[in-house]
């Protein structure tokens, strides 16, 4: 508790909070739960997150904020100063959660006093000068417990809930996602597996005849399938093609829902299978059985953090598949898995060998035991999972 009243005494605790992100959608996601420890600590003070456009659509509905600031990702440094002149001492604090020059410079010019990660590199007298309390991370912590760094360097208690975006809770809300989702009455009432097949890089992606494969399979236990992803036209046209080879209850969503939408139609699936993206974080964030194939990243850093895990613990292991609360992570095949790098060609439209060969029988497996039914012959392996490796 020291560290903190020396920032804050007991009687004038931070009544405006800023906290900048300014990243991609996943890691504006991961940050919630320091947000969150902020608003447990101090309840009555008003949270503000700062995040590049486009990102925002992941905060809909946090409870634990109040309003969403966004400034634009490629800016000329006049545009840059004029954003951050608009938020001039705005706050009794500002948490820059990432280890990155931008969002220091926005705390530096909003918060009366700023706290922030540094890489060891970065620890120079210019940046803890920005800073009156900063972090050192050496990124091999997963993304959660970076930004709980900050969170332990004001004595609060770190909670590790990351908050998915939402609909709402009104009625009207409600109803109008459900007209959205399945207005006519496709489903009557099936349950249904969330498959979003297209990451927003090449060198994440899976395999179509692996997707086909694997919808065929559900559909043959009975599900039907709901598609999710992004506006972008590769997206929605891959998603096209997947559901033009499927036969049955196929509701294609891609492209059509805001992620607060899309979080609802995972929340309420028996399952979700999905590459390493920001729909996966949300999925696992949601509380549903979740199935993350992951190839080339680093599940140390960006494995998704399973519902109710505890802050400080590292849920993933670099290397392995495993499975841990409501999370299985399925690694593809190899030495050199996972490589940390942008695919096998070292660029965002490359392919990775460890997941262009991923079968369609291990992923088969993994979705038999998520979902609780028997394990098709043909998708048993030597390779299982290790038993300890199983946290239910």
């Amino acid at each position: 508790m020291d560290q903190v009243l020396d920032l804050f005494p007991a009687d004038r605790p931070p009544r405006t909070i800023l906290v900048a992100c300014t990243r991609r959608i996943g890691d504006v996601l991961l940050t919630t739960p320091l947000v969150r420890s902020l608003k447990a600590r101090w309840p009555d003070a008003q949270i503000d997150m700062l995040v590049f456009r486009g990102t925002e659509g992941v905060l809909e509905n946090n409870p634990d904020i109040r309003r969403v600031i966004t400034v634009a990702q490629r800016t000329g440094i006049g545009e840059r100063f004029a954003d951050a002149m608009r938020i001039w001492r705005r706050y009794d604090l500002a948490c820059a959660a990432i280890n990155s020059d931008r969002p220091r410079f926005y705390c530096w010019f909003a918060g009366r006093k700023r706290v922030g990660l540094l890489e060891p590199r970065r620890v120079t007298r210019f940046n803890r000068w920005m800073l009156d309390r900063h972090v050192v991370d050496d990124g091999d912590v997963h993304t959660v417990n970076s930004g709980l760094l900050l969170a332990r360097a004001l004595g609060l208690t770190p909670l590790a809930d990351v908050v998915p975006p939402g609909i709402g809770r009104d009625a009207a809300a409600i109803a109008r996602f459900e007209q959205r989702f399945d207005g006519a009455g496709e489903l009557r009432g099936r349950p249904y597996v969330v498959l979003h097949p297209y990451p927003m890089y090449a060198y994440k992606m899976w395999h179509l005849d692996g997707w086909v494969e694997l919808a065929k399979w559900l559909q043959a236990q009975g599900f039907a399938i709901a598609l999710s992803g992004g506006p972008a036209q590769a997206e929605r046209d891959y998603a096209a093609q997947l559901a033009s080879r499927l036969s049955g209850v196929v509701l294609n969503r891609a492209g059509q829902f805001s992620l607060a939408e899309s979080a609802e139609m995972i929340r309420r699936a028996r399952l979700y299978v999905g590459p390493d993206t920001s729909a996966t974080h949300i999925a696992a964030a949601t509380g549903t059985p979740t199935l993350a194939l992951f190839g080339p990243s680093d599940p140390v850093r960006w494995g998704p953090w399973p519902q109710g895990w505890e802050a400080g613990a590292s849920p993933w292991q670099r290397k392995g598949t495993a499975r841990h609360g409501n999370v299985y992570l399925l690694q593809g095949e190899g030495a050199c898995v996972p490589c940390l790098k942008e695919g096998c060609e070292q660029h965002l439209a490359s392919p990775s060998e460890c997941l262009t060969t991923l079968s369609a029988a291990r992923v088969i497996r993994a979705a038999a035991e998520l979902l609780n039914v028997p394990v098709p012959v043909a998708a048993v392996r030597v390779d299982a999972i290790p038993r300890e490796n199983k946290h239910v």
